[in-house]
């Protein structure tokens, strides 16, 4: 990455690799909440000398690092000061809504230094879609900077009515501080000596909150990661590699985390995609089951809270419909964008039902389902009413926001649907994964419905997921291709391009028995797989190109979907190959950390997987990716109202031993063990507090 990023809840500031914000004018660096940037520039110098940098990491997540050093100073051709006698380490993170930095000055010369520490400081409180150049509106103004004993106020008064601050606080106290946003302090060190200099900077939209000192607030934060991971599942293996991705993985969805007001769930991605989304934070909280499973509850209850309850197409909005994204800057709330929210995504409410299916199959929790079930019944209705509006059968999506997202599914940027002949096929579109999650919703659903006393609707539910399964098997069959059609058109005709989203189809068992066959041998076929991950377009489709966004690269969370469906279908030898691809591909990038998407050359051309330049990391759904890896290993499936819980255990070959501990299952905890064997993998069940039966699968072998 050229950027370091740090997040805690709705606050993150991305910097350049020496801590700096530089000039607004050329990056999108800055400190942003509420899809504001509060902090324009931000840049650390030294008068007299000039820093070099040593090294950064952000490994922590919560915890950034810097560390640099000074050149050699001259006067009159005699040395002043020797080159990297000086040390500079900067320390930060977030904390309640507040950026913490700590300057570390430390002087490695026997003599004593004079340093000036300068500050440069400013806020354009731009809004995010007018800092990535998507658009632009109606702005506000900036007030006059106010100086105060400890630094400087910062303001804007915003053309939808909001007054936006920030606050520079300096301690020890600045001795020079300018309204033109520059703070300086002049520091005296011994020699072989360190001082401190502290950095509190905090966004002021209405009320703030008391700030903690800087020891305590940094205790605090550690403290919330250690409850985190002592709540989430562990694992061990004898794979260095997958332990570190998982553990990397955990650490990063925590980071992703945001509150408002229904419970913690997780938000896309870093630095861009920051806010709640359906289709994003719903995949991420289903990848989340088997480490976390109460994210799903916080994604549930407040997706439901946001459900479309009006007509609106500025809004892409219909009664019962998941929104699509929500963003809460000025464009926003002059009503320039529709995303307050918006609600332009096919997927989002069928996904909606299908993780409130596996949360209560996890977890029994029949409160929380009875709480969101009339929500849960306006999806429903959703489909049936405006998902498929010409009555087929199928749920189709269309543009109606003037300023809206045009292609309505997970690959939503404008070239992803496209015939064999170059064409891009037109709305009404009904795209293949779409039809499988809401077979395995309503197929789901049905059982929880005759649970819950509603014999005729989960009867209709039943009819309607088999008549959907043998439609789509004729309407949506490639013969030419031996494979699943990306798409229906608005003709009905069929989109011929070969793409991963058939094997979503795997994942939600909506293809037949002859058909998962093929779509299974063709994804892990040289046109298909790469050796890294399965490419999102076949290298012979017509608009392959590895370096595109949707037509050639690879995507982790639609790789974990599908080797999650190939082991559920009894591929499991597909799907451990998927999997050793993408683990082979961790070991290439930062910190292990699987990215939002990397390039689609295949390791006979590439011998390591290639960035995409502008790919979010972290990522929601790509850091769910390795979750959703110890998933397909385990092969469990949990019943919790029937009492059950199933494995179907499998390894990758770089993982001979596997533990897995304290897997939340219903008011218990579950610990196993895998270990290879020949050809065999053996499951030992060290630990079952759920009161349940578990029924291993494989037993047989």
């Amino acid at each position: 990455m050229d950027y370091r990023v740090i997040k805690e809840n709705d606050l993150f500031i991305l910097s350049d690799k020496s801590g700096n914000i530089p000039s607004a004018t050329s990056t999108e660096y800055g400190l942003y909440t509420k899809d504001t940037r509060f902090l324009s520039t931000y840049k650390l110098s030294i008068e007299g000398i000039e820093l070099v940098l040593l090294s950064s990491e952000a490994r922590q997540n919560y915890v950034g690092t810097f560390r640099l050093t000074n050149t050699e100073v001259k006067e009159n051709d005699n040395i002043v000061l020797w080159r990297e006698s000086i040390g500079i380490k900067r320390k930060r993170f977030i904390y309640n809504d507040a950026f913490y930095e700590r300057i570390y000055f430390e002087n490695y010369n026997t003599h004593s230094v004079t340093l000036k520490p300068r500050f440069e400081v400013a806020a354009d409180y731009s809004d995010m879609f007018i800092v990535r150049g998507f658009l632009g509106g109606k702005t506000g103004v900036r007030t006059p900077n106010k100086v105060i004993k400890e630094g400087i106020v910062l303001g804007y008064e915003g053309s939808d009515g909001i007054t936006r601050q920030t606050k520079i606080e300096i301690s020890p106290r600045p001795d020079l501080i300018e309204e033109a946003g520059e703070i300086g302090l002049t520091l005296e060190l011994g020699p072989e000596s360190t001082t401190t200099v502290d950095v509190l900077i905090t966004p002021v939209i209405g009320s703030v909150a008391e700030k903690v000192p800087f020891d305590k607030a940094l205790h605090q934060l550690e403290s919330s990661y250690k409850e985190w991971n002592a709540k989430s599942t562990k694992i061990e293996s004898d794979s260095k590699l997958l332990n570190d991705i998982y553990s990397r993985s955990l650490d990063d969805l925590r980071a992703l985390l945001t509150n408002l007001g229904e419970g913690s769930f997780p938000v896309a991605g870093i630095p861009w995609f920051a806010v709640p989304f359906g289709r994003d934070s719903l995949i991420a909280a289903i990848q989340m089951l088997v480490a976390n499973v109460e994210i799903a509850k916080g994604t549930l209850k407040t997706l439901a809270k946001y459900q479309g309850k009006n007509l609106d197409s500025w809004r892409d909005e219909q009664p019962g419909k998941i929104l699509h994204e929500i963003r809460f800057g000025e464009l926003a709330n002059n009503n320039e964008i529709p995303h307050t929210p918006y609600y332009g995504t096919v997927d989002a409410t069928p996904l909606f039902l299908v993780l409130a299916v596996e949360y209560y199959r996890w977890t029994g929790d029949k409160e929380t389902i009875t709480q969101i079930l009339p929500n849960i019944k306006h999806a429903i209705q959703w489909i049936e009413q405006y998902g498929d509006r010409d009555s087929d059968g199928f749920v189709e999506y269309y543009q109606e926001s003037s300023k809206g997202i045009a292609n309505q599914a997970w690959k939503d940027s404008g070239d992803s649907v496209v015939h064999r002949n170059g064409e891009f096929a037109k709305a009404p579109i009904a795209i293949a994964e779409v039809q499988g999650y809401v077979y395995d919703a309503k197929v789901k659903l049905a059982a929880i419905f005759r649970e819950f006393g509603d014999i005729d609707l989960a009867e209709q539910l039943t009819n309607e997921a088999a008549e959907l399964k043998k439609k789509f098997a004729k309407e949506f069959w490639l013969e030419e291709e031996q494979f699943v059609a990306i798409a229906l058109d608005k003709h009905k005709k069929k989109v011929e391009s070969v793409t991963t989203n058939p094997g979503h189809c795997l994942w939600s068992n909506l293809l037949n028995e002859e058909q998962a066959k093929k779509v299974v041998a063709r994804l892990v076929s040289d046109d298909m797989f790469t050796g890294y991950g399965i490419r999102t377009m076949s290298s012979t489709s017509t608009r392959y190109n590895p370096m595109s966004y949707h037509d050639g690269s690879i995507w982790p969370h639609d790789n974990s979907l599908i080797f999650l469906g190939m082991k559920e279908q009894g591929y499991a030898e597909e799907a451990m190959k998927v999997i050793q691809g993408l683990l082979d591909a961790a070991n290439h990038f930062e910190y292990n950390r699987l990215p939002e998407l990397f390039c689609g050359y295949s390791k006979s051309e590439e011998p390591y997987p290639v960035d995409y330049p502008v790919a979010c990391s972290p990522q929601a759904w790509a850091a769910g990716t390795s979750l959703v890896m110890i998933q397909a290993m385990l092969g469990i499936k949990p019943d919790v109202p029937n009492g059950l819980i199933k494995f179907l255990p499998s390894l990758p070959s770089s993982v001979n031993k596997l533990t897995v501990k304290d897997i939340a299952i219903g008011k218990g905890h579950v610990s196993v063990q895998l270990i290879k064997e020949g050809e065999y993998v053996l499951l030992e069940v060290l630990a079952n507090t759920t009161g349940l039966t578990i029924i291993n699968e494989e037993k047989q072998i």
